[in-house]
């Protein structure tokens, strides 16, 4: 087994301590979700609709669509350290126009600037495979992605302490602090990685046929994509669901929006326990079902009457639940449909989920409305589950590699 390389602290000669991938994946996933409970009040702020306000979310999550595509051919081209280096920068110049920003076109601009921090997300697994063999360089990312996971719980309940004690502008001083700190710290720490340079772009846009004439990469990517798409037409319409039709404020809003994140991080804990025995096709059906019975009780009791904030987001825990048991299990099989092409399917099938989940969550920002309460978003939630259930039956249904 090949020695894992030197690693000192704050020392730019040696490749970065795993706290500095930790912290540079998880500021990404904390500039996604810290600002959700204060979104209805800067709908008021700005004097728009909450359907525009919602730019503010699925246009963030199209740009980092985009990016997954781009950062990995760019990165082997000019190395990771200047791209992550670059990204911080941007991120930190973007997050003080936020809050800055006095109209809302100004304000959509640099949030859509924003989304460079996701090159946290795609460069801290580049780096960690640069760094070790692949056998070590799954457990490495693991511990990557558990620090990740941990974001989304208390990234809303700050920012809904931040809106409640100060107002909704210092949610995003405190993102611009924050961006000044992980730069330092990708200065400081952040050697280069890169020993030689991966599939350009070009390249990658030769090998996109191969993988859309296989219907089992369509049957795992579709299935992520919708999987994930419920959770975030779920961000999409929590802040509305939370603060105007159940009346939380905003510290209460940023607490039932963390919920799902608990479920999460248990499935994944799950996933990495029980998938070797089970396989992953068995275990992306388990998890998609668990989606569908958790919000299938939660519409029915809705279409009974029973409407509670803790009805609501008490069963989109089965939502965090599932996904975080079927989509490591999908994404894995989406990587295993063209092994040599693994690179590409998993920017390709990143930018799908990503970019699926975009569309689903400006939706659901634009049909929901005081009058209609929750049901609308719990119906697209449910029907979007049921679709990602049957993309793991086609895979099921298709059996092993396309010929």
């Amino acid at each position: 087994m090949t020695n894992p390389p030197i690693v000192r602290f704050l020392d730019r000669t040696t490749p970065p301590h795993i706290v500095t991938l930790i912290l540079i994946a998880g500021i990404s996933a904390l500039n996604m979700s810290i600002f959700l409970p204060s979104l209805a009040e800067m709908t008021t702020y700005f004097e728009t609709d909450y359907a525009t306000m919602q730019l503010s979310l699925s246009g963030y999550l199209a740009m980092t669509a985009v990016l997954q595509i781009l950062i990995g051919p760019l990165s082997d081209k000019i190395g990771r350290r200047p791209v992550l280096l670059g990204a911080m920068a941007l991120f930190v110049v973007a997050s003080l126009g936020t809050y800055l920003a006095t109209s809302i076109t100004v304000f959509l601009f640099f949030r859509m600037l924003q989304a460079s921090v996701a090159t946290g997300i795609v460069l801290s697994r580049a780096v960690v495979r640069d760094m070790v063999p692949q056998d070590q360089a799954a457990s490495m990312i693991g511990y990557v992605t558990m620090g990740m996971a941990l974001v989304p719980m208390v990234g809303p309940m700050i920012g809904g302490l931040l809106d409640e004690v100060f107002g909704w502008h210092a949610t995003f001083l405190f993102l611009t602090i924050c961006g000044v700190a992980v730069f330092a710290l990708v200065y400081f720490d952040q050697g280069e990685t890169l020993a030689s340079g991966g599939m350009s772009f070009r390249e990658q846009l030769r090998s996109y046929p191969e993988l859309f004439a296989s219907p089992r990469f369509w049957g795992y990517a579709l299935c992520a994509a919708f999987a994930s798409g419920a959770f975030f037409a779920l961000l999409g319409g929590a802040s509305f669901i939370a603060g105007t039709v159940f009346g939380l404020s905003p510290i209460w809003s940023g607490i039932v929006i963390g919920v799902p994140a608990i479920g999460y991080a248990t499935g994944n804990f799950l996933s990495g326990r029980y998938s070797v025995r089970f396989g992953i096709n068995p275990m992306a059906l388990f998890g998609t079902s668990l989606i569908i019975l958790g919000l299938g009780i939660s519409l029915g009791l809705a279409l009974l009457g029973y409407q509670h904030p803790f009805i609501f987001f008490g069963f989109c825990l089965f939502l965090g639940l599932g996904n975080g048991i079927a989509l490591p299990n999908v994404n894995a099989g989406l990587l295993s449909v063209r092994p040599h092409l693994a690179g590409t399917a998993s920017g390709l099938g990143g930018a799908l989920m990503v970019g699926g989940g975009a569309a689903l969550a400006q939706y659901a920002g634009g049909m929901l409305n005081e009058e209609a309460g929750a049901l609308p978003l719990q119906w697209l939630m449910f029907l979007t589950s049921i679709a990602s259930c049957l993309c793991v039956l086609f895979v099921i249904w298709r059996g092993e590699p396309d010929s």
